[in-house]
């Protein structure tokens, strides 16, 4: 029997069509998605405003220990512009202290991967100098550099130093090591190695220890301005302490926080766009936790 040429030649089955890989993710505002993450704690921030409101209105507690919410905000719209210098000082103070402390700080964590030795001599040190509580040294700053803003800025960059370097060993050192054998064996070099594999796998690890050490910063920075300062929202809250005068104290304390959010929401829109891979997960992880 004669068999015609298409029976002779069949192609294999190769199954279902090989799709294109998907494309990488990209992270993108959404103001859906926003407000879905956002309603949770907005909700809880308006029922503590309404039990302090509840709490003041009923006298249950003298207004020289806990002010209502109208003379805290009276008390803040009146200080508008002497408020927002000292917002203004302590802001900067904590951002160049926060600045040092990455980069010394993710210094310090690359010469640990590379240096064992270095690592045995330095760690234990970080760790004394951790241990040490920053109110305590404060004032030895104050002698040894004065009462301008060099101690507050070495006490937010002491803040904020130790979580950088935790975070920044860890996700340096999170990288597979086959990978690195066979980057290795490729023929590249230990700097583009630590460019193009160690460092990008280490952001996410990073990227959160950033954002504690944002909101340490802070607390430095204010730390700093209460042992010996004539400007800055620890020396309000100083002024307004001595005084009995707790709208103001209370005033100076939202603010305080209020900085310290904004500095973690710059942050995570940081995060967010130099890793859009790792956000879009944890967005996708958590969506399926709320299902």
């Amino acid at each position: 029997m004669a068999v015609t040429a298409s029976a002779r030649i069949q192609p294999p089955d190769s199954g279902p069509a090989t799709r294109p890989a998907a494309p990488r993710a990209r992270w993108s505002f959404s103001p859906r998605r926003t407000a879905a993450n956002l309603w949770r704690p907005v909700l809880l921030v308006v029922a503590l405003l309404a039990g302090w409101w509840a709490v003041t209105a009923a006298d249950l507690v003298a207004p020289y220990i806990l002010p209502s919410p109208a003379d805290t905000w009276q008390a803040t719209t009146q200080n508008a512009a002497y408020l927002a210098q000292n917002t203004w000082v302590t802001t900067w103070e904590t951002v160049i202290g926060f600045v040092i402390a990455t980069a010394v700080g993710i210094f310090v964590a690359v010469m640990m991967i590379y240096s064992s030795s270095f690592e045995k001599t330095v760690y234990p040190l970080i760790l004394f100098a951790q241990v040490i509580p920053k109110i305590a040294i404060a004032p030895l700053f104050i002698v040894w550099l004065g009462f301008g803003p060099s101690p507050k800025i070495l006490v937010a960059v002491l803040m904020a130093f130790f979580p950088i370097v935790i975070s920044g060993l860890a996700g340096l050192r999170s990288v597979d090591p086959e990978i690195l054998e066979l980057t290795s064996t490729m023929g590249a070099s230990k700097f583009r190695t630590f460019m193009k594999v160690r460092f990008p796998a280490s952001l996410p690890q990073l990227m959160s220890g950033l954002k504690v050490a944002a909101t340490l910063a802070v607390t430095g920075a204010v730390v700093g301005e209460f042992v010996g300062a004539n400007e800055g929202l620890g020396y309000v809250i100083l002024q307004a302490n001595g005084s009995l005068d707790t709208a103001m104290l209370f005033a100076a304390l939202i603010i305080m926080s209020l900085l310290g959010i904004v500095l973690f929401a710059i942050i995570e829109i940081a995060e967010k766009l130099l890793i859009p891979w790792h956000a879009s997960r944890r967005t996708s992880n958590s969506a399926s936790t709320a299902v």
